[in-house]
């Protein structure tokens, strides 16, 4: 027996230890199997060339698996990145105001028209979905059309009117702190001109959140 042959399985073991060791595996036996075997079948053929090669295959053929199967394994272990996480709705403001405007009254009327039902239902649903301590004061505005007098009251019957729809539409009567009308005494707009009265003629809702 050659010294090749005989010193052959040492080469072996050594390749396959030096490849699967500078990789650090976690699999050896398989390593050393893919590698054993590969190195043994060359190691067999009488010829002392194809012996020498045999070591060197077979270490070559026991490290390349662990490197193949360790590069899956390093990716499989690696998690992914936790989402980042939602930011947080900003808080509503303590005091917010809803204007109300275009109302639809006939003259010397405070009556909702049909026209404005989606408007106010709008307003409604907004409303119902505030918490129970918010407080709410309702105040009607009218143009400089009219007295002074005559103002002021038809003012107060459409704030009154407004309150009145919010309700029967699911806004809790108790969260309604004041209804007041103020005629035409806090303009908005010129009064001189048919879009500044226009402005005037509104509702107002002021929203007081605790």
């Amino acid at each position: 027996m050659s010294i090749t042959r005989t010193a052959l399985p040492l080469l072996l073991v050594g390749s396959l230890l030096t490849g699967c060791a500078g990789l650090q595996k976690s699999d050896w036996p398989t390593c050393a199997l893919v590698g054993g075997v590969g190195g043994a079948g060359l190691g067999s053929i009488e010829n002392s060339t194809w012996a020498g090669w045999g070591a060197v295959i077979g270490g070559v053929l026991g490290a390349s698996y662990c490197w193949v199967h360790g590069a899956g394994e390093q990716v499989a272990a690696a998690p992914p990145p936790a989402p980042a996480p939602e930011p947080a709705p900003a808080p509503p403001p303590k005091e917010e105001t809803i204007v109300v405007r275009d109302l639809h009254f006939a003259f010397d009327s405070s009556k909702i028209d049909s026209r404005d039902k989606d408007q106010l239902d709008a307003v409604a649903n907004r409303l119902k979905g505030e918490a129970a301590s918010t407080e709410l004061d309702i105040s009607g505005h009218t143009d400089s059309v009219g007295s002074d007098k005559y103002n002021q009251k038809l003012s107060e019957r459409r704030a009154h009117a407004v309150a009145d729809y919010l309700v029967q539409s699911g806004v809790p009567a108790s969260s309604i702190k004041s209804v007041e009308g103020y005629g035409e005494s806090k303009p908005v707009a010129d009064n001189k001109t048919k879009e500044g009265r226009a402005q005037n003629r509104r509702v107002e809702i002021q929203i007081k959140r605790q």
